[in-house]
């Protein structure tokens, strides 16, 4: 083991980052697009439980079959492996958003408007701040999960690494096969951990004591 990473440090270290970066810009652009949903339909009980059906029936399409859909459009490469992980991360934070939008206290939106507050400024400054730490937790639900799912992107030729992964499953009992194969599987585990770690430094950034109180 010891010289299989001497000899590939520079490839494992490629690869970690490769998966760490896909994983987070598919995190920030699920998030943004679940807000902008939740901001839609978290007034509307009919909207929400749209929201929640469909994001209940989304966690239920197998990743590997969803990746193998993509390539008759997508083609391989980054774009296929960019749609699903984002499509995945999107589920949790959508119902998360909808969930903590819709437990803000009433009181203090109607505070707000009484100061001369715009719908607008409400949202940004009252809602969507009170609602932040149940989204956030809906951001490391989802970056854990697809932390997984961007190592089977291999499939289609996405970055990580998922090919240490297939590149050992495919020649099981050869040399070095299971050493590619635990690499990629110890890498993963922590990536997900440094992720997870920098999303609870985030939370203590941006979420205001009063709150977490």
């Amino acid at each position: 083991m010891g010289s299989y990473l001497s000899d590939r440090w520079p490839q494992i270290l490629s690869a970690s980052w490769q998966h760490f970066s896909l994983v987070a810009q598919c995190l920030l652009l699920a998030t943004v697009i679940a807000i902008f949903i939740a901001a839609l339909c978290y007034r509307s009980k009919t909207l929400s439980g749209v929201a929640n059906s469909v994001s209940a029936v989304g966690l239920t399409i197998p990743s590997f079959a969803l990746l193998g859909l993509m390539i008759a459009p997508l083609g391989f490469g980054v774009a296929p492996a960019v749609v699903v992980l984002t499509f995945y991360c999107l589920l949790p934070i959508l119902r998360n958003a909808l969930v903590g939008l819709a437990g803000v206290d009433r009181s203090l939106i109607e505070a707000a408007r009484g100061i001369g507050m715009s719908s607008m400024e409400t949202f940004f400054k009252v809602e969507l701040p009170m609602a932040w730490p149940v989204i956030l937790a809906g951001m490391r639900v989802s970056a854990q999960m697809t932390m997984g799912v961007a190592a089977i992107s291999a499939y289609v030729l996405g970055p990580g690494l998922g090919s240490f992964i297939f590149s050992g499953l495919s020649r099981l009992g050869g040399a070095n096969s299971f050493e590619s194969v635990v690499t990629a599987v110890v890498a993963v585990v922590v990536i997900a951990l440094i992720l997870d770690g920098l999303l609870l430094l985030l939370g203590r950034l941006t979420i205001s004591r009063g709150i977490r109180a």
